[in-house]
């Protein structure tokens, strides 16, 4: 099997006709509450794409893709159980099949089934099948090369995506083929989402939609580079202008297809993020050890019982006071425990928390 490098380089050598260079693939993102009307703008962007700005187009719907019983409780015999929940498992297979029907139509290369036999495979191939972004076949082991694509394809992934490590997910994989990425995130009132979802078919438990609005987390691209081609509709208001917006965001995203180089500047991202959890860290814990052994040397030295409580209280704003400023301020010391691995950013801040802390004890002793 080609390595992702030989794909890309069998991908540039497949120019379009007319010698414009290779035809761009994107990953675009439909994200939001269940209800918020992402499924009905989906089919609208399936419709609408193919006719301007004709570009091929497929949808692929994960309520379609994987099965129901991803999400409730695991079966009797189903096998031994895994690390995994089983819904989180489902994505899992159902994003390593994705990259292999992305595989075979970047470089034409037959198209092959997984190792293991997933039911996500199955619904996969007969989903693109289905809408020409693969030759019919008579089996998920039959291999076949599907033809490339003549004109930019953008593939729309229709899902809640109510995690951002679900959408990174997508991003690590069109970063690893070089592939165009964006997101649209529908917003919806929770009410409107609670009266739509009961009017369908098969409803979900008002319970459910009202966890996932606790914790779904919409696009930040000022917060997180990768996210930067984003865009955020508000789901009762939705009109053509917006349907301009959208097509302007994938424009820009199939010019501007995402590079491996992005790769470093995200891993300096998440060093400085560890780095900065880690400092804080260390400074909490060698503080705490400070302050147990200044309240045993304020006993050892009779601060008196009364006023052992006001000087356990006051160390330990002191200490708050410490760590919010290494948060908020520790901006040369991220820099710094990168550039050295040896180096302690806390310990400056340790240093400082140990004086005045002594200072505190000396106000209680000296009296």
């Amino acid at each position: 099997m080609r390595t992702a490098a030989g794909l890309l380089a069998a991908l540039a050598a497949a120019e379009r006709p007319g010698g414009g260079g290779p035809a761009p693939v994107g990953l675009c993102l439909l994200c939001g509450l269940p209800a918020a009307g992402k499924s009905t703008l989906a089919r609208a962007l399936r419709r609408r794409l193919p006719q301007r700005p004709g570009w091929a187009c497929a949808l692929l719907t994960y309520d379609e893709l994987i099965p129901p019983e991803a999400f409730g409780p695991r079966q009797p015999g189903a096998g031994p159980p895994s690390p995994l929940p089983r819904w989180k498992r489902s994505r899992r297979d159902l994003l390593q099949c994705l990259e292999l029907v992305l595989r075979a139509l970047l470089a034409g290369v037959p198209l092959s089934a997984p190792a293991a036999g997933r039911p996500a495979w199955e619904r996969l191939l007969a989903c693109c099948r289905g809408q020409g972004l693969l030759p019919a076949g008579d089996g998920a082991g039959r291999r076949g090369t599907p033809a490339a694509a003549p004109r930019p394809l953008c593939l729309i992934l229709d899902d809640n995506f109510y995690y951002r490590s679900m959408r990174y997910e997508v991003y690590q994989l069109a970063r690893k083929y070089s592939l165009s990425f964006c997101q649209v995130f529908l917003e919806c009132p929770l009410e409107c989402c609670l009266q739509r979802n009961r009017l369908r078919s098969h409803p979900l438990p008002d319970q459910t939609i009202h966890l996932m609005a606790t914790k779904i987390e919409m696009p930040d691209p000022e917060k997180n580079a990768w996210e930067r081609n984003s865009l955020i509709l508000k789901s009762l208001d939705c009109a053509s202008e917006d349907n301009e917006q959208i097509i302007s965001l994938l424009t820009t995203a199939l010019e501007n297809p995402v590079t491996q180089n992005e790769e470093d500047a995200e891993q300096k991202e998440a060093d400085r993020v560890i780095c900065a959890a880690s400092a804080v860290h260390q400074a909490d814990q060698t503080c705490r050890r400070i302050i147990s052994q200044t309240m045993k040397d304020a006993k050892d030295k009779n601060v008196l019982p009364s006023e052992m409580k006001s000087l356990a209280e006051e160390l330990n704003k002191l200490k708050a006071e410490f760590l919010e400023g290494l948060r908020q301020g520790n901006h040369l010391q991220h820099q710094i425990c990168l550039q050295n691995q040896y180096s302690d950013p806390a310990t400056s801040v340790v240093s400082s928390f140990q004086h005045e802390a002594t200072n505190v004890v000396n106000k209680y002793v000296l009296k």
